[in-house]
């Protein structure tokens, strides 16, 4: 039986994509500095836990990369590995950057160090279009990184690194880049599950710059089916591969397709606020390498990913609504 080691499994992104893959024959390993149960943000079950094929490590690649080598090196199977870990938020990065270097780019290094000592099948990384910067074209894999955060800076740098392994030392990387992906589970500081509890609550939404960036977004199940198909991509030629739907939207249209959704005014919850530091205004990447080397294509349409989410947060709205909404910065 293949192995799959996720990294930074209690993500929205690593317990979706450990949910999805539990029913593929496959033994997980999930590896987390966060308990494995910590409210809204985790998609486990509560039998999750008992599934003979899943074992939970809580381990911070910032401390215990060796005690994760070792763990990784006495798997004898097949070994995939997601690297989902990783400091997140891209506004907030301009506060401490040092923490976005250090967990981003340092701790990374150490892990792939560490890696290329034992035998591993793949490694996935999940990286992000925040790496080419703001962009009007469409944006093709060939393209100039042009980071404008240190965020994104901190991604990009990894990515490059990555790619001189795969040139000297014929590393077995395959870097995803995907555009925003959402759904049910998801923490409610972004911005689709907030604008889905504002209106719950009756409270108004902080819409950054009038929302008039524009983002594509893909449905969490779609997400998870991409990197499932890149694990089983048997010959690869391509180090990054671009992941998204076709469908683009400014945020303040996201927001108002919400609201008529949930039948609710948009001048009554939204109120306008100053824009991020050095925001992205567009992204749009070519995915047709996603298309005709993953065989990829998003089953699920905005339209349809949107009434699953909201019915899914309109649910279990009593348990949710006394989570913090707030991002919560961990060093």
């Amino acid at each position: 039986m293949k192995h799959i080691i996720v990294l930074g499994s209690n993500s929205f992104a690593g317990s979706s994509f450990i949910n999805y893959a539990l029913n593929k024959n496959y033994k997980i390993i999930g590896i987390s500095r966060s308990k494995e149960k910590s409210k809204l943000e985790l998609k486990y079950k509560d039998n999750l836990l008992k599934k003979k094929n899943f074992k939970f490590y809580r381990l911070d690649i910032n401390k215990d990369i060796n005690r994760i080598i070792k763990i990784i090196k006495k798997i004898k199977n097949p070994v995939f590995i997601i690297d989902f870990a990783g400091q997140g938020m891209v506004a907030e990065s301009w506060n401490n950057p040092d923490q976005w270097f250090r967990t981003n780019v340092i701790s990374k290094i150490n892990l792939i160090e560490g890696l290329k000592k034992i035998k591993i099948n793949k490694y996935i990384r999940i990286s992000t279009p925040e790496v080419y910067g703001s962009s009007y074209k469409m944006l093709l894999e060939e393209n100039v990184d042009n980071p404008t955060t240190p965020y994104a800076l901190t991604h990009s740098t990894i990515d490059k690194y990555l790619k001189l392994q795969k040139k000297e030392f014929n590393f077995p990387v395959l870097i995803l880049r995907f555009s925003n992906f959402y759904g049910e589970y998801q923490p409610i500081y972004r911005i689709i599950p907030k604008t889905i509890i504002s209106i719950l609550k009756g409270k108004k939404l902080s819409l950054h710059g009038g929302g008039l960036s524009s983002r594509s977004f893909i449905y969490i199940d779609d997400f998870s089916n991409a990197i499932f198909k890149a694990i089983n991509l048997k010959k690869q030629k391509q180090i990054v591969i671009n992941v998204s739907s076709k469908e683009i939207i400014t945020i303040k249209d996201l927001v108002k397709t919400i609201c008529k959704k949930m039948n609710a005014n948009y001048k009554n919850i939204v109120k306008i606020s100053k824009d991020r530091r050095a925001k992205d205004k567009k992204y749009f990447m070519n995915s047709k390498k996603a298309k005709n080397i993953l065989k990829w294509n998003n089953s699920i349409s905005l339209d349809q990913g949107l009434n699953n989410t909201i019915k899914w947060y309109v649910k279990n709205f009593n348990k949710i609504k006394k989570f913090n909404e707030n991002y919560i910065h961990k060093i």
